[in-house]
Formats: C-alpha cells, structure tokens, sequence
C-alpha cells in the first residue's frame, strides 16, 4: 500500500507512519490505537486516517449519507454507540465504523458485529476499563552513569542511533580509554582490539552490546513498563473479568510489574533495599554510633574512682599526655567496650554484617574522649556501599528489563485487545438496549418489523414498535403529531446501520442495499426562488443519477432499443416538501418528482398533508400508505403508529370536525356540513 495515496496522508504523515513496525496492517485493519503511536499523530488523527484507509481498500467513495439530514442520521447513530464506551479509545475507533455501500466493507464489519453482539457486558469488565488507556512513550531516559566507548566512526554513528540514551565517546588508545573511565561508572568499549587492555575501573570490552540493548541500557524498557504500569494492570484485569484468552502469562507481567517503582527503578530487592538504606542512612547511623559509646564512656568515667599518684601526674605532664593516655592506663577495658558498642551498632543498625569488616574499623582503637570516627574509613565504606548498590540494581534493572523486554509486543497486544473489547462491548450495549437485531439483505426497498427509534425524545420504554415496509414509490400520509417525521427517522436508521453493519433497532429488518441514501428533512417556511430553484436542481440531478432508466434511443426512435444505465439505487424519503412553496404547486412538483422515480425503478417516501392532491396530479398511479387515526380522547389523538398499506389517513382538522359533530348531534348541521366537504 502507498501511503501517500492515501486521501489526507501527505509525505510527513507518510514518513510518521513508516515508523510503526507493520503500517499497512495497521491501516487496513482500522487499528485506531497502533497508528496513533506514530509520532505527531492523535487519536482523532488516527480514527480520520484509518477510515480512509479503510475507503481506499474497500475502493469506497464515502458518499452513502448524500444530504445534510442523512449524515445527521448517521452522527446519531455514531452517538449512540459512543455513549456506550468506557475509554476515549473505543468512542474514537468507532469513528471508522460508516455507512457504505460496498458490499465488502459492509461484510467486514458485520463479521466484526456478530461476535460483538454474543458478549455479555459486565460492570467488573466496566470497571477495569476505566483505567485502559493506549500505551504511551514515556519521556526520554538519559543515563548518564555509563557509556558507550569506540574507536570506529562507522560504530560510533551506529551507536549513537541504536542507543541514544547513553552517551558514545571516539577513544584512541589505552590512556584516552583510561581517562574516559575516570569520568563515568562503566565505560562499554564496543571494539574488540581493546581486550585484555589494564585500565581501571569498570571497563567492559563487549563488541556485541549494540545487538543487545537491553544488557546497555536497561532503563529502555523499564521506564515504557513503570510508565504503563497502571494501563498493563487495568488491561490484565479486563482480560480476567472478561474471561478472554491474553497474549501472555498475566502472572508473569503482574509479577515483573511489582517489581517496579514509579520511576522504573527496582523494588521489593531486599538486599538493594538494604544497601540503598545503608548508604542513605551512614552518616545518622555513624552518629548515633558515637553517641552510644560517649554514654556508655561517660556512664564508665562517672562511676570510676581514679587516683594519680604525684610522681605518675608529673611523669603525665612531662610526656605531654593528655586524658588519652589516661583512658588507657585506667579505663582501657571500659573504652574498648564503649568502642565495640559502637561497631556493634553500626553493624546492626544498618545490616552490615556482609560489610563488617570496613564497617567495625570506622571506630579506631586508639582511646579518645570523646569517641570519634575515622572519617578516611567511613569514605571507604560509602564508597564500597554505593558501589555494591549500583551493581545490585543494575545486575536486578538488566533481569527484570530481560523478563519484561521480552512481554513488550504481548503487552501492547495486550492493551489493545482490551481496548477493542470495550469496541465490541459497546456494540453489544447497543444491541441489548435498543433490542436489536442483525438486519438481512435482499430484495427491494426495505421492510421493518417491530422497529422502535431510539431517536424520539422519550424513555426506551415508551416507544412504540412499529411495521413497516416499502418497495418502490410511496406516499405516507397521517395526522399531526402522528409519527410521520418519526417513521422516515427509523427507516433512515435502520438503513444507516445495516450499511455500517451493525445490528439495528428492530424485531427484524430486511433492507435493499443501496448506493446512496438521501433524506430531505421538513422545509422550515417556504422557499425563496433561489432556494427553491437550487432545491429542484438537486432532485433534478438525483433522478438522473439513480435507478435504471433509458439513456438514449435509438435513430429509428425504436423505445425497445433504448440504452440501460447502470444499475444504482437509492433510497429517497422526503419530510413534507410541500413547505417549499405554494400548496397547488407543490402538489403537481412533487408529483412529477415521484413520476421521475419511480420511472427509474427507485424506493422513495414521501411524507405529505397533500397525499391526495399529489395522488390526484400524478399521471401515473402513486402507492399512498397511512397512519390511521381513530379519534380525539381528552384532547389526544389516538393513533396506530404503524402506517396502514394503502389508506389515505383522515386529517387532524376532519377529526376535530368529527368529533365536534358528534358531540353536538342535536344542533350539528354546520358541523355536518363541513365535514362533507373533507
């Protein structure tokens, strides 16, 4: 697939595109949330570019909804599904769900409706999804700790691509290596020729380490993963709820997770978290090291009765010694033991016993008062802590990014299953609240049993079903406020749906398929002669577009040699256009108009108050249906919604008239008398 063909992808969409790992699968499968990980692009993006792309598969022009009123339609019934989401993701993929009229794309998507219609929505599946959202690219990871060391151009230009988090250095021998190692932790030489090379420090020669990015910079992955944690967990637990197979072990990933912290470094490690506690927490401890021992020294010397004899002060005095010297010559075994709490406590209080050693030689033993450290040791050993840290965290960040780095692609199959579900679960939300079924195929015009609109402005419950079908031309005729506007509203529904194929809200629905459908809603006021002029154009190019009509005769004029155009229907419903200019002469143009169809073998209905004026002005003869009306009951119209074949329905004033009639038997003559007239 070319890109650029396309409509609306340009050359840098193009290139954006060229990014993902499968683009042209992607696409053609309408996958909402891979395209929108190419770089600059949206999910709003993404809907409008997989649904071209879908059009340019499917060789689908996308002019099914032909009028204003039509699309409407359509944005309704889009409405509806979307209400029925739980993530922004699945309202924005059922943006690539429209009416078509390729039969291809209409089977694709009805395949898809099918299995969607058979899961059972579920408020612990609902409440996972609440938490689901398309993975995201985390902000860029800069180590700066390591880096990468050759001296090849070609390899430093490879690395600098395939590891950009890591800093790449150009060496050019030994000593270039050597000062380079002195300015970070680890130094990966990436050329072979430096092997077996005497430099100090943490210099590693691994030629192969751009083929395993992982082993350089682990961080790449744990930072995607600690970044998705909560969308990983979310979609985890739609797949539990769900009961649907994953694409990984979910107590592997669950298990990798835990082990992460928010910032993607490593947790639940005890010996890390002993050594990151030890180093963080050296000079506190160190200090209330000291403070034991100068009690337990200050206890020692309070309690201790100490005589000097004359000759031994002035031996003292002479030699310049000072309370040193004292506390060895008569308080040595207190001071050792004030000195060996205070190793002690250090040890214990931060675990040192694997460092005890360095740890214990903090406290020298040569006596002091009070008890000091030695600040050269206790540097050794926060150098030592630190250093057995960084290797505990990297050798731990370098298996949890191996086990995790491996569970990528599952994972993104993951999320998005888990967003498709939500798809798939708001279609059968649909299908369940609106009662609807798949409709079939075939046939002419359409025919709707039990069909109820979930367009009407009243509660589900209240709708009343309704049956009705058409084939060919037709007029629909009823009372005010009958349900006329309402039936062209649930025939333009059901028609819309069963082209985006989806289910639609009907006990059953058989429907034509069509190339195009156009509905003219209710003209508010009549027409200027522009617009009127510009309204007869448009119906004008309409008939000479649909059905199948003669083209041309030929020279004998012999009409049984007459040229066929191509086959192309259409469905026409039509709200009252008698609005658009003078009663007489709405009449006689819409009689024409229907003339015109229905000589081009097209499905039309027409809803107007002038059905008998049209049927009358027609050269041919016009099928007129009604929905019947039977009275006037505490200032309501009592109406059957389904239109009955046939019938001219009796107007809302010749009921009124009706009714005052009979209310007024004894004096009705006048009534009477207009009455007659209908």
């Amino acid at each position: 697939m070319e890109l650029t063909s396309i409509p609306g992808v340009g050359a840098k969409t193009a290139d954006a595109l060229e990014q993902l790992d499968d683009p042209e699968r992607a696409l053609s499968e309408g996958d909402v949330a891979t395209i929108a990980r190419a770089p600059g692009i949206s999910e709003g993006r993404a809907a409008r570019i997989a649904r071209a792309a879908i059009r340019e598969r499917h060789d689908d022009d996308g002019g099914f909804a032909a009028t204003p009123r039509a699309r409407e339609i359509y944005r309704d019934a889009l409405s509806l599904l979307q209400e029925r989401t739980v993530t922004d993701y699945a309202a924005r993929r059922l943006e690539t769900l429209y009416p078509s009229a390729a039969e291809s794309r209409i089977e694709e998507v009805r395949a898809f409706a099918e299995t969607a219609i058979e899961r059972t929505p579920d408020p612990d599946i609902e409440d996972a999804l609440d938490d689901v959202e398309p993975l995201d690219s985390p902000d860029s990871v800069r180590v700066r700790d390591r880096c990468l060391a050759t001296k090849d151009a070609e390899t430093y230009a490879a690395a600098r691509e395939a590891i950009p988090e890591v800093s790449v250095e150009l060496v050019e021998d030994a000593r270039t290596l050597s000062e380079l190692a002195r300015g970070y932790a680890t130094v990966i030489v990436l050329d072979e020729a430096f092997a077996g090379t005497d430099v100090p420090g943490d210099v590693r020669v691994e030629p192969d380490a751009l083929d395993d990015p992982v082993s350089v910079v682990p961080e790449r992955a744990l930072a995607f993963f600690a970044h998705n944690r909560d969308q990983l967990r979310a979609a985890a637990r739609v797949h539990r709820a769900a009961d649907v197979e994953p694409p990984c072990d979910l107590d592997t990933l669950e298990d990798a997770l835990a082990k992460l912290d928010d910032e993607g470094g490593i947790r639940g490690d005890e010996e890390l978290d002993r050594l990151a506690n030890a180093v963080a927490d050296l000079d506190a401890a160190v200090s209330e090291a000291e403070r034991a021992a100068n009690d337990h020294l200050r206890e020692a010397i309070e309690e201790r009765d100490v005589t000097i004899e004359g000759t031994d002060l002035l031996s003292l005095v002479e030699r310049g010694a000072g309370v040193d010297s004292l506390l060895q010559r008569e308080l040595s075994e207190e001071y050792t033991a004030a000195v060996e709490q205070a190793r002690e406590t250090l040890v214990e209080t931060l675990a040192l016993e694997a460092n005890a050693d360095i740890a214990r030689r903090v406290f020298g033993d040569e006596p002091t008062y009070p008890v000091e450290h030695d600040e050269a040791v206790l540097n050794r050993l926060r150098d030592e802590l630190a250093a057995a840290r960084d290797r505990r965290a990297a050798g731990q960040k370098r298996s949890v990014a191996r086990e995790l780095a491996d569970l990528q692609a599952d994972c993104e199959r993951l999320v998005d299953r888990a967003l498709e579900l939500d798809v798939e679960l708001a279609i059968a939300r649909f299908a369940a609240d609106f009662e609807c079924t798949m409709p079939e195929f075939g046939g002419e015009g359409f025919a709707i049993e039990g069909g109820r609109s979930p367009l009407l402005d009243v509660p589900w419950a209240d709708v009343e079903p309704v049956d009705y079908s058409v084939a060919g031309v037709t007029l629909l005729s009823g009372v005010n406020s009958g349900g006329k506007t309402s039936i062209l509203d649930l025939v333009a529904l059901v028609v819309t749906l069963a082209h985006m194929g989806l289910p639609a809200p009907a006990g059953h629905a058989r429907v034509e398929r069509i190339e195009e459908l156009h509905y003219h809603a209710k003209t508010q006021g009549t027409l200027d002669a522009g617009a009127f002029e510009s309204t007869l154009r448009e119906f004008r190019e309409l008939v000479s577009e649909v059905g199948r009509a003669p083209t041309s005769e030929s020279a004998s004029g012999d009409a049984a040699s007459t040229a066929v155009s191509e086959d192309r229907p259409v469905l026409v419903l039509v709200d009252e256009l008698e609005s658009i200019t003078e009663p007489g002469a709405s009449a006689n143009i819409m009689a024409g108009i229907l003339e015109a169809l229905d000589d081009r073998g097209a499905t039309a209905v027409f809803v107007s108050h002038l059905a008998a004026e049209i049927r009358e002005a027609a050269e041919t003869e016009i099928a007129v249906d009604g929905i019947a009306a039977d009275g006037i009951e505490d200032g309501e119209l009592q109406v059957d919604r389904t239109p009955v074949k046939g019938r001219l329905a009796r107007s809302t004033p010749e009921l009124i008239v009706e009714k005052l009639a009979d209310e007024n038997a004894d004096d009705g003559a006048f009534y009477e008398g207009l009455l007659e007239k209908f």
